[in-house]
């Protein structure tokens, strides 16, 4: 459960104190661009209805262009046009990248990489989390700023930073060594209980003091590190990055009590480079930049990750800082975005939570690393397909707006589906039964395929409550520690209804693995023990590269060797393979009834095709079948939002295919983005992409 504090909420106030406005912008950069174009930028701005900003992410050597000589002249005149037009300022702490001058007088502030070489200046992010001396120019930077601002009537919050960990998240110097040592003399108090946790016996990497300690630094190609000690160098420096965030928003804070402090997060399905829940404790509220991934899994990834945003905020609104109207610039191939997708991701966004809807960037760059990502005003102009698009959502979220929607929140799925950054972390280390898996990788499966079951799921970082949902279902969790077991042993003895499958339970925190079979404390609530893995290698001839399963379904990268079976524990689908593989007839699915509960396993990786097939079987073996009945079409992507008299809904409804879906209309369509609605105005027609958002009044049936 959660242990930590959480700060008081708190969300950035409107210049003209609209409460019910939902926020529209972008980040701004005007000292790219000569001040006069500052004017027709705000001219389209009002044209496109935004009305917030963010400023100076990247302008610390600008705004100090030498040490200790501040110019916020231009600062304060791009603010004040902005502010008169009716455009809140964002504004950021400006930190994210130190000038030449600091690392050149510095450069014991510069990063460090595994092998001890030095990251120079050239990019971004290039400073240690760790360096008292990057530490205390930076918090001059902080002061500054907020004594200079601290009355500013257009500022409306503080984005602090600026994606921490995006390029630094690791950081190997002497200062990291220092810190990361009081880190773990924090954590464990005495060494013998690090030598415990990491398991040091094992190739004599014994310890006898703390100053022993080093981070994981280059040890030789082909070489293994010490598990325990990437794990808790990765969550050190999660916390190192935090504790930095945490000195910038506390030096802001203190010179501006009044305003609310944020910094965007970067939460995506593949986003794993802090633990994020752990953060969200520590905003006034949520923020994230979000880049969806092109292709088939577009909206699912969009809206998982949208799900996970609003449980690590706490089930209150929160903001999207960044996504794209279009293209990026730093895949292999950047796809521009269909069209319907700029307007239909935004949509997906504010269905999943946000109240805020922002993008990278305003003006699209003429120079530098980012001059071919997308933004809300192209280079070629007004006169273009996106910046019109970006004034049609700009138009559709006044109206959503004026219809009530800020303030809603996310309606309770029927389900919630676990994620954990440390489980990630953990099976993503080498040295495990086979690099083709990792926790990470498994709960957007099991998303995809409840929605091709036409059931969305909530997803919920470990620490959440997801005790007060019916069904539970932890995919791939390879850290299960003691408390985490008791958690599951008394919600499905309480009547809850739990889905386990392979990969899980194999560690405790420390990443020690369970004796006497997987998965260690849940094998008696499971009813079973597995005594080995069978990893699948695909391509390799004389190897297993896949596994049928009994209904009908196919296998592949991981099966479990189930030795045992308690008496009562159901087999619903077992192995049909070759007898040289030991595994025909071998359990690959079960459920075992537990107090008032009943809880399912699943001991075989499958893709999300397959697994929606079996979800119906292990839906009624659980006794939790009509979930599916009430939920509609897979087709559609169907999200509710509630608003705070509870009578008020919104339902959001999304194609997910690539043909035209009927759908049955519900109440008042407030916004139809490549939607039709038929002549007796009982139906609509969605095209691909296609977005409907209705307003349905009275209490839900």
């Amino acid at each position: 459960m959660r242990k930590s504090e959480l700060r008081p909420y708190r969300w950035p106030s409107h210049l003209k104190k609209q409460t019910s406005q939902l926020w529209y912008g972008c980040d701004y950069n005007p000292d790219q661009w000569p001040e006069e174009v500052w004017d027709e930028d705000i001219r389209l701005m009002n044209q496109a209805r935004v009305n917030v900003v963010a400023l100076a992410v990247f302008s610390w050597s600008r705004i100090e262009p030498s040490q200790g000589v501040f110019d916020f002249d231009w600062l304060d005149r791009i603010i004040d046009k902005l502010g008169r037009a009716g455009i809140g300022v964002n504004l950021a702490s400006a930190t994210a990248s130190p000038p030449l001058w600091l690392t050149q007088a510095h450069p014991e502030v510069l990063l460090r990489d595994e092998r001890g070489d030095t990251v120079w200046p050239g990019a971004r992010q290039h400073w240690r989390p760790t360096s008292p001396v990057f530490r205390s120019y930076a918090l001059k930077l902080c002061r500054a700023m907020a004594e200079h601002y601290r009355d500013n009537p257009y500022l409306v919050a503080w984005h602090v930073g600026n994606e921490y960990g995006c390029h630094n998240r690791f950081d190997y110097s002497d200062d990291a060594m220092r810190a990361f040592q009081r880190w773990c003399r924090h954590r464990y108090k005495d060494i013998e209980a690090v030598n415990r946790a990491w398991g040091t016996n094992f190739w004599s990497q014994r310890l006898s003091d703390f100053s022993q300690i080093l981070p994981p630094r280059f040890i030789g190609l082909g070489n293994f590190q010490n598990p325990g000690r990437m794990l808790d160098f990765e969550r050190f420096s999660s916390d190192a990055l935090k504790d930095f965030y945490m000195a910038e928003r506390d030096t802001l804070a203190e010179i501006t009590p009044d305003i609310p402090l944020t910094t965007n997060f970067m939460v995506s399905a593949g986003g794993f480079a802090l633990d994020y829940d752990d953060w969200g404790d520590q905003v006034d509220f949520v923020a994230n930049d979000h880049y969806a991934t092109p292709g088939r899994n577009h909206l699912e990834e969009l809206a998982y990750s949208s799900s996970l945003v609003d449980a690590i905020a706490r089930r209150r609104p929160w903001w999207l800082m960044e996504q794209s109207t279009s293209a990026v610039n730093w895949r292999p191939v950047n796809p521009r975005k269909e069209p319907g997708q700029l307007e239909r991701d935004s949509l997906a966004h504010l269905a999943l939570g946000a109240d805020a809807i922002c993008y990278f960037q305003w003006r699209q760059s003429r120079a530098g690393a980012e001059k071919f990502h997308s933004a809300m005003l192209p280079h070629a102009g007004e006169d273009t397909a996106v910046f019109r698009d970006v004034c049609q959502l700009g138009v559709d979220l006044q109206g959503l707006s004026q219809a009530g929607l800020a303030g809603s929140t996310l309606a309770k799925a029927p389900l919630a589906l676990v994620f954990d950054y440390a489980s990630q972390w953990a099976s993503s280390h080498a040295s495990s039964p086979s690099d083709r898996v990792e926790h990470g990788q498994e709960p957007p499966v099991w998303y995809r395929a409840f929605l091709d079951n036409a059931i969305r799921p909530d997803v919920l970082p470990v620490r959440a409550t997801w005790e007060e949902y019916p069904l539970v279902v932890l995919p791939a969790l390879y850290l299960i520690d003691a408390d985490l077991s008791k958690r599951l042993h008394k919600y499905v003895h309480s009547g809850g209804r739990l889905i386990v499958t392979w990969g899980s339970g194999i560690a405790d925190e420390q990443d020690r693995v369970w004796t006497g079979g997987y998965p260690g404390p849940l094998r008696d609530l499971l009813g079973l023990s597995v005594e080995e893995f069978a990893p699948m290698a695909p391509g390799t001839p004389g190897l297993l590269d896949h596994l049928d399963l009994t209904n009908g379904v196919t296998a592949h990268d991981w099966a479990d060797v189930i030795g045992h079976l308690d008496k009562g524990t159901k087999v619903l689908a077992s192995y049909r393979a070759d007898p040289w593989t030991g595994m025909d007839g071998m359990p690959a699915m079960t459920v075992h009834d537990w107090g008032h509960g009943k809880a399912a396993y699943l001991g075989c990786r499958l893709d999300a095709q397959n697994l929606a097939k079996v979800l119906p079987a292990l839906l009624e073996a659980l006794d939790v079948a009509d979930m599916r009945s009430a939920q509609g079409d897979s087709d559609l992507l169907r999200v509710e939002r509630v608003g705070q008299n509870d009578r008020t809904r919104f339902v959001f409804l999304f194609n997910r295919t690539k043909h035209p879906v009927q759908v049955q209309l519900e109440g008042q369509v407030l916004v139809g983005s490549l939607a039709s609605v038929d002549g007796d105005g009982k139906q609509a027609s969605l095209q691909v992409n296609g977005a409907l958002v209705q307003r349905v009044v009275g209490h839900r049936h």
